[in-house]
Order: structure tokens, then sequence, then C-alpha cells
């Protein structure tokens, strides 16, 4: 069912797990996401950036596709259907489309234009019904073309944001989107536990959960990380599976070019990705 994301986080704050947004770009990625969490009997969020909104041929389509495709399969864990890294504008069009959760990052505008922005989010989603996630200091790596180095957030701005009624806070602390260069610092988990601090049971979110190592990851939802975001590993596992198949001819085997039985190992290799995750960050069972 499609719901929007504050009571899967509240909970899983409360029993220190995290719950997966897996990132979407198609049919096959919907698909094998959903599926797995119904099997795996997990709450999951399917994040939307706005590059694979535009490339989906816009959110009215996501929101049908994923409608449709949780009837007839019989999905009926929590989903909620998250914009990611979403501009104001994007945010109010998503608003429009029928998306449950929004996040807005206003972490590149300066902390007072940030809080007026988000202000008026938290209006609009409550009329709504729908969730806020909002950003606070950048995260690193390579975001739809703008990228950062991974700063760490100011735990003040961090209370600043997460006071104004928003449902989850993203914060920076050393994280990157995409994989991690060899001279990474690592999580600053002394900013998370100061950011937790002052948030209190504000669930927390960890963007870039690609190659952050297990024990780090156990440690961040120790600290308050109840929300975790996957995209990257995904699409890895999709390309590597996709390029064994070609590799090997079987597109030249029989019907093996025809795009249902092209594309069925890279879908595979997702849904062994997110079972990991969904393993590895304690949501297994959960729904």
């Amino acid at each position: 069912m499609l719901v929007n994301a504050s009571e899967m986080l509240k909970k899983a704050k409360a029993g220190h797990y995290a719950v997966g947004q897996f990132n979407i770009n198609n049919l096959e990625w919907t698909k094998a996401i959903l599926l797995t969490a119904q099997e795996l009997s997990s709450p999951v969020i399917l994040g939307v950036s706005e590059g694979a909104g535009k490339y989906m041929t816009g959110y009215k389509t996501v929101v049908g596709m994923v409608k449709g495709m949780m009837e007839e399969l019989n999905i009926t864990v929590p989903v909620a259907l998250h914009l990611d890294h979403g501009s104001y504008e994007g945010c109010l069009k998503c608003v429009e489309a029928g998306f449950t959760s929004i996040m807005f990052d206003g972490s590149h505008y300066p902390i007072e234009e940030n809080v007026a922005k988000t202000k008026e989010l938290v209006k609009i989603v409550a009329e709504n019904g729908m969730s806020l996630e909002a950003e606070v200091g950048s995260i690193g790596g390579e975001e739809d073309g703008v990228v950062g180095m991974g700063e760490c957030a100011d735990p003040k701005e961090c209370k600043m944001v997460a006071d104004l009624g928003i449902d989850f806070l993203a914060a920076g602390i050393g994280n990157i989107h995409g994989k991690y260069p060899a001279n990474w610092q690592g999580l600053s988990f002394e900013t998370l536990d100061a950011i937790q601090q002052l948030t209190g049971d504000m669930p927390l979110v960890l963007h870039g959960g690609t190659g952050i190592p297990a024990d780090m990851i156990k440690k961040a939802i120790d600290l308050g990380v109840s929300k975790i975001n996957v995209n990257t590993e995904c699409q890895l596992a999709f390309a590597a599976a996709t390029r064994k198949y070609i590799e090997e001819g079987k597109d030249e085997q029989g019907k093996g070019f025809d795009p249902r039985k092209l594309l069925a190992p890279g879908t595979e290799a997702i849904k062994a990705t997110v079972k990991e995750k969904m393993e590895l960050f304690g949501s297994v069972g959960k729904a």
C-alpha cells in the first residue's frame, strides 16, 4: 500500500533498524524492489531523482506505474514513493502527481533560504498527508550534475531545520554519492552523535549508502539513522549481470535478444542487492 514514510521511519528509529530507500529508474527496477520487499516482508521507500523522473517521462507516469504494479503484484507491505533531492519546483510537481513523500534539498542555499522554503513545504505536505525530508550540509559526490566533497553539517543548523515540522532529516556526515574514493575519511560519527543529541526522536537519513562498510552502517543505525539511500550499488549489479549475459553470447542464442530475456539477469541482480541491504539494515520482517 502506498503510504507516506513517517510511520515506517518512526518505527525504525524506535526499533533500531533502518528502512532502505532504493532509487528506481524504470519498470525492471521498480518490479525488482517491490517483489523483494514483499518477499522479505520489509517496508520500503522508492526513491525518484528529478533526472530519473524526467527519464520516465514525468512524475505522473511514475505514480501510475508504481500504483498499477502494486495492485497487479499484490504488494501489501508499506511502500512510500519519494522524490529524492528535489528542487522546490520539483517538490510541487510531485505533490500534484500523487507522490506520498518528498525530499527538499535546500542544502546549497544559505541556511535562511533553506529554512524559508522548507517552512513553505511543511505546510503543503501536511495538507496532502505526505512526509517531508530536508537536507543540511551537502552530501559529496555527484548528484544530478552537482559535485560536492562530503562536508559535515552544523548540528545547530540541523536542529533549526528539524524544528520546522519536517518528518526526517538528511545531514552530511562525510558521506558521498557514488563510489567512495580510496582516500575517503569515513563517516563522522562525532557529527552524527552531536546532531542526534540535538534532534532527539527525529529519524535521520544517510545518503550515499553504496560502499559504506557494514560496520559503519550498523554504527550509524545505532546513532539514530533510520533511512539509508541506495542507488549506485543496484546500478553496478545490474550492469555487471547484463555485461556477463552479453559477453557469454546469450543474446545470440535462440530468442536471447528479447528484452525480457536480456534484462532478466540484471533484474535478478537488483533483487539480490536489495535483499542483502534489507538484511544489513534490519528491516526484514518489519512490515
